[in-house]
């Protein structure tokens, strides 16, 4: 009780500082970079709509590129879809930001997030085999992957670990569970916070601003992006 009580504790709380401060730390750092001058006249003026266009149309896959999608392409997707519904649709997470945040809505059913979690947990080990086993993503690939990667599957398998009953039965008891896997399953989250602005998976933030950066500077030359 005393590992989950700082689990709950100094440790959530220094996590999420960390993980704010780091997040706007970097975000400011990508708003204030400088940008070259423009060497001609802009074609375009008026640019949000193609800012706009540009990040609804890379979430994706480029038509023309390949005659048929692939596992390659469809893999992220999995993941990616999966961990939404992990994060945000499981009852247990609600709860938990509920307490938090003040914020909450209506949870999936068990079922849906036992498929969800299944699917992800796949999909990550094949999205690992792909970059051990292709030459080019084994050559680009570096330390930062493979944590991201680690904490990021650590937190979903001490989580999976947790589910010995039905959320509903959760709920009926306040959402407790056993202390120690819990304080683990909460030590794993707070460090994957930590690491989060400083490492690839900030991508999730910094996708939007290079996306809308890249639109704006191929609309001002004139180019659909």
């Amino acid at each position: 009780m005393e590992l989950l009580n700082l689990a709950r504790g100094a440790l959530l709380a220094i996590s999420v500082l960390i993980f704010v401060i780091g997040i706007l730390w970097r975000t400011v750092g990508l708003i204030r970079r400088p940008t070259k001058p423009l060497a001609s006249a802009p074609r375009r003026v008026h640019v949000q709509g193609a800012v706009w266009m540009t990040v609804v149309r890379h979430m994706l896959p480029r038509a023309g590129t390949r005659s048929s999608p692939t596992l390659a392409t469809l893999n992220p997707y999995f993941y990616h879809v999966g961990l939404a519904f992990i994060v945000f649709g499981y009852a247990p997470h609600i709860a938990f930001l509920q307490r938090h945040l003040g914020v909450s809505w209506p949870a999936l059913p068990d079922a849906v997030m036992y498929l969800a979690a299944g699917v992800t947990i796949i999909s990550l080990f094949m999205a690992l085999a792909m970059r051990l086993m292709d030459p080019t993503l084994r050559r680009i690939s570096g330390a930062d992957d493979y944590i991201s990667w680690g904490l990021l599957f650590l937190v979903i398998f001490t989580g999976m670990a947790l589910i010995d009953q039905p959320s509903s039965a959760y709920a009926a008891q306040g959402y407790s569970a056993d202390p120690t896997r819990l304080a683990i399953h909460l030590m794993a989250l707070e460090l994957l916070l930590v690491w989060f602005p400083f490492g690839k998976l900030f991508h999730t933030v910094s996708w939007f601003w290079g996306r809308a950066q890249f639109g704006a500077f191929m609309a001002r030359r004139g180019v659909r992006a």
